[in-house]
């Protein structure tokens, strides 16, 4: 097979017949990387293309590569925007903070133009970082078994097709080509931990300690993590029921899983209901696993955990899902509901919270507890309660979970 060729199979390895969306978005910053994924999309020829760059204002050089990069779109004939971030103060994490917005600005972008798939040019060379990263911070199984291929950001799905390649590989594909990347400056200081873990990477080489080698380890890890969810999945179909968005677990069964089994499950409960992009700190959900029926109730990662008799229940917290950002109904709210009814200008979907179920005097009827309907989702417009199909009080609306946040067992093994 020859080098294209080879490249190539990555895409249909990653979009297998039955399953190629029509319409793919390329998030493309001039890299190396992502620009080696854009040309091979453009040989691939079989999905509609639309390219944005993200220029997070935080370099003068930024705006002029985005404009390079859509200098190359118009001669591809390819759609291109560019995304500008400025929401950073100067506070916290600045890394994780942009890649937070990348992804957001990226989500807002696709869903704006009717785009449900996102590809990115991650390289098995970041896997490789990524693993490292994750024993310099004494990870377990779940943070050495790489990035996920795909995952879903706000409704939309994002891809990694090229995991399997080497930097090296895309750019002598480049060079081939006559094409050039630019040279991010940041990709070289040394006070960031992937710069570091890029030069520990080249150091340990010599010991056989490689991208690939290290690629291999993740697959077999991975595979091992997939049996564990495909386990879970299996228990979660026996012993836990969904309640209009609260999970009730089996208390018995539940407390009989292994440690490290209920600390996972606990920790996809909780990202399920919160619609959080992250879990929260192990050793909080272990507080949880091991005082839990002592606390009878407690709150965590934006979710309340009630054990009651033989059962646990878990739902939202009203105070985070009150903090949450409004949507237009039909979109997603609180990272997994939605809201259909009637063409009404300046309504929006919030939180229904304590006030608005002060307005719905057959809450009781529903039997949710009181704390879950006011986390529910509701139609607002202004200060006027229009809607709240959990609580009784529907007048034309109906609330559902977003499709591929509605199985809480699959959810499982999409992680």
């Amino acid at each position: 097979m020859s080098g294209g060729a080879a490249l190539l199979s990555h895409l249909d390895a990653a979009f297998p017949d039955g399953s190629r969306p029509a319409r793919l978005g390329v998030a493309v910053s001039g890299g190396s990387d992502s620009l080696g994924l854009l040309h091979l999309l453009c040989d691939w020829g079989r999905a509609s293309l639309s390219v944005a760059t993200v220029d997070h204002g935080l370099r003068p050089e930024a705006g002029r590569e985005a404009a390079a990069v859509a200098g190359i779109c118009a001669g591809l004939g390819l759609a291109h925007a560019t995304l500008r971030w400025t929401g950073w103060d100067g506070a916290g994490n600045l890394q994780d903070q942009a890649r937070r917005a990348r992804y957001r600005l990226l989500a807002d972008w696709a869903a704006a133009e009717g785009i449900g798939d996102v590809t990115l040019g991650h390289t098995l060379d970041d896997q490789a970082e990524t693993f490292l990263l994750g024993l310099s911070r004494g990870a377990g199984l779940d943070g050495l078994t790489g990035m996920r291929p795909v995952f879903v950001r706000a409704g939309v799905r994002f891809h990694r097709p090229l995991l399997g390649v080497r930097r090296q590989a895309l750019r002598d594909n480049l060079a081939a080509r006559g094409v050039r990347w630019v040279e991010d400056p940041s990709n070289e200081d040394a006070r960031f931990d992937r710069v570091r873990a890029r030069r520990a990477l080249a150091a340990l080489a010599p010991l056989g300690i490689d991208a690939k080698g290290l690629g291999r380890t993740i697959a077999n890890l991975r595979s091992t993590r997939a049996s564990i969810a495909a386990y879970l999945a299996g228990w979660a179909r026996r012993h836990v029921a969904q309640d209009r968005g609260d999970l009730l677990l089996e208390g018995d069964a539940y407390h009989a899983l292994p440690e490290d089994f209920a600390r996972r499950l606990l920790n996809a409960a909780l990202r399920w209901i919160s619609g959080a992009d992250y879990p929260p700190r192990a050793d909080a959900v272990m507080q949880v696993i091991l005082r839990g029926q002592r606390q009878r109730r407690t709150t965590l990662h934006g979710c309340v955990i009630s054990f009651r008799g033989p059962g646990i229940r878990i739902s939202r917290e009203p105070r985070a899902a009150k903090g949450a950002e409004p949507a237009l109904p039909g979109a997603i709210w609180d990272g997994r509901w939605q809201i259909t009814g009637p063409e009404l200008p300046g309504a929006e979907t919030r939180a229904l919270t304590e006030a608005g179920l002060a307005d719905c005097p057959d809450w009781r009827a529903s039997g949710l507890p009181r704390a879950s309907l006011a986390a529910s989702p509701a139609i607002w417009r202004g200060g006027e309660l229009i809607s709240a199909p959990l609580a009784g009080y529907a007048n034309g609306w109906q609330a559902s979970l977003a499709p591929g946040r509605d199985d809480f067992a699959a959810s499982l093994i999409r992680r």
